[in-house]
């Protein structure tokens, strides 16, 4: 091949002034807090939410259940092709990169990069491709070679020197429980994540995310309502120690919280045996109003601007090189 991919990467504070890029996603959890006119409250008022829940799980030596704060950075990847007939870049990933402040040593502790997902090739998959393959049929299915594109290059770039260079540990990325699945309680119990689950079978998401090299183990932390799903290659509850487990759950159950209330907000928590809900009534809202039908329409959209921008444009180069690279 002439042609050359290389990654690249930016970092934005998520704070109470963020204002999404231009290449942002605007379906992304932290993204679609930062919109309309009340946006800064949205920001400020999430960020209290992550806080109350580090203090809460981070609770020894901790009497005021106020030693902790969390700092959240939004890292955007690009994939740049250079080669003889292109020369372009365009955003593949975006990921959050969590620490801890220790208000009481002026310590700053590194959390887990990865948390939140967010990529516009998986809107093209899941919301352009899928849907054009499944039309007028019957039965589910999924094209062949399905994921296999998104998965490469997530793989590459985590493989990459540009990823190497910032961080030091593998991704996590934590995500919702699927609604079509049932999970029940193991009773092996985590002292951060939590009590285990096991679902009875794997989801479209665990299969694609198996694409990524990624596999799922599924953790109810202390005085939450629903398991939470975490991605991960080698071996989560030994590489990473409580304060970074930590950190991820109060970010991202903070999220699950304001985006699938009914599942994450309910008013009582999953028992032995388990399968969420987006209808269950008994839960309670956030102070944080966000269009869930909107989104859905938006992934549409940018799933088609992925088509239009990137698949298209590329797909001679990005078949051959995904082929190459799988070898």
């Amino acid at each position: 091949m002439t042609q050359e991919f290389n990654f690249s990467i930016k970092k934005t504070r998520f704070d109470e002034d963020y204002n999404p890029s231009e290449n942002t996603r605007i379906t992304t959890n932290f993204a679609n807090l930062a919109r309309g006119e009340t946006r800064q409250q949205n920001l400020r008022n999430a960020l209290v939410m992550m806080n109350n829940r580090l203090n809460n799980l981070a609770h020894w030596d901790n009497p005021k259940s106020d030693r902790y704060a969390i700092e959240l950075d939004i890292i955007s990847v690009d994939l740049n092709i250079t080669g003889e007939n292109h020369n372009s870049a365009f955003p593949v990933i975006e990921i959050l990169k969590t620490n801890i402040i220790d208000k009481e040593t002026n310590e700053r502790i590194e959390g887990i990069v990865g948390n939140n997902f967010s990529s516009y090739v998986r809107d093209y998959d899941f919301s352009v491709l899928l849907s054009e393959h499944n039309k007028g049929k019957t039965g589910f299915s999924t094209p062949e070679n399905f994921g296999d594109l998104h998965g490469n290059i997530f793989k590459c770039f985590v493989k990459s020197e540009t990823y190497k260079a910032h961080f030091s540990k593998q991704p996590v990325i934590c995500l919702s429980v699927s609604s079509k699945n049932v999970y029940t309680r193991t009773g092996n119990v985590h002292p951060v994540l939590g009590i285990e689950y096991q679902q009875d079978e794997p989801s479209l998401t665990d299969h694609y995310f198996a694409k990524m090299g990624l596999h799922a183990r599924y953790f109810m932390p202390a005085n939450s309502a629903a398991p939470l799903a975490f991605y991960f290659t080698g071996d989560l509850l030994s590489d990473y120690t409580n304060m970074e487990l930590i950190a991820t759950i109060s970010t991202m159950e903070t999220f699950q919280k304001i985006y699938r209330p009914e599942i994450y907000n309910a008013n009582s928590a999953a028992g032995q045996c388990y399968q969420p809900s987006l209808n269950h009534q008994d839960h309670s809202l956030t102070l944080i109003v966000y269009d869930r039908v909107e989104r859905s329409q938006l992934a549409v959209e940018q799933g088609k601007f992925t088509e239009l921008h990137f698949i298209k444009p590329y797909q001679a180069v990005l078949e051959e090189w995904s082929a190459d690279y799988a070898i």
